[in-house]
């Protein structure tokens, strides 16, 4: 009798489980698929039917961490639209990701192996905060500049650079992450934002349409967690 959908779901769960609670244990490098299936209380074999490698199904991990932060910042737009404020939003993002250990760790795995495809699974995790939907959309209600070359880059790249830099492993300091959140936001204040920035009422307008164009999203990313395409590779 094939094995019904729901409990396919459950058993990728355990094993995402697993991977996730190993990574933050271990690291990346250490951890190996049959540690996961141990721990998921499965054999080897098993994992494979669901992810091909152990990249993929770390992929999976990142993707599955990264819906759950994405959702975090909806629910703020929806109490609070004003929070779309880029250095608002970018620095409260900033702040769910520094709280989530998975993500994390995978940040520190992508530093180790930034030279192999691995970064491809790290940067996945900004790809639903980089959709050309989005900042066109921040563009138009006068949130960003449009004057800035390359936005999505270049603003991307400002994002990334904070999660992945660690000052106190170059200059002898420590920094906390609110004090990071603090200095990204006035980054992106001063970098990216327009002079003056839009009323409550386009505010409004524009939370709910940023909140549309990411509930388009997510429902393909759930899939591809739980369905991994065979015929592509990243990078």
């Amino acid at each position: 009798m094939p094995e019904r959908t729901g409990e396919t779901a459950g058993r990728a769960d355990r094993i995402l489980d697993a991977a996730a609670e190993l990574l933050v244990r271990h690291g990346y490098r250490k951890v190996t698929i049959e540690d996961i299936a141990q721990l998921a209380g499965i054999g080897k074999g098993t994992v494979y039917l669901h992810w091909r490698t152990k990249q993929q199904l770390f992929e999976a991990v990142l993707l599955r961490e990264s819906i759950d932060y994405v959702e975090k910042l909806l629910d703020g737009l929806r109490r609070d639209p004003a929070m779309l404020l880029p250095h608002r939003f970018i620095s409260e993002s900033f702040l769910i990701v520094g709280d989530k250990p998975v993500l994390r760790a995978l940040a520190e795995a992508y530093l180790e192996r930034r030279q192999s495809r691995f970064a491809d699974a790290f940067l996945h995790s900004q790809e639903l905060l980089a959709s050309e939907r989005f900042y066109d959309l921040m563009t138009r209600h006068g949130l960003l500049r449009d004057d800035v070359p390359n936005m999505a880059y270049t603003l991307g790249a400002t994002m990334t650079g904070f999660h992945l830099h660690e000052p106190e492993n170059l200059m002898g300091v420590e920094v906390g992450m609110r004090a990071k959140a603090e200095s990204l936001a006035h980054v992106v204040r001063h970098a990216f934002e327009t002079p003056e920035p839009p009323g409550p009422e386009e505010l409004a307008t524009a939370a709910a349409e940023v909140v549309a164009v990411f509930e388009d999203l997510l429902p393909s990313y759930r899939s591809w967690i739980y369905a991994y395409d065979r015929t592509r590779e990243p990078g």
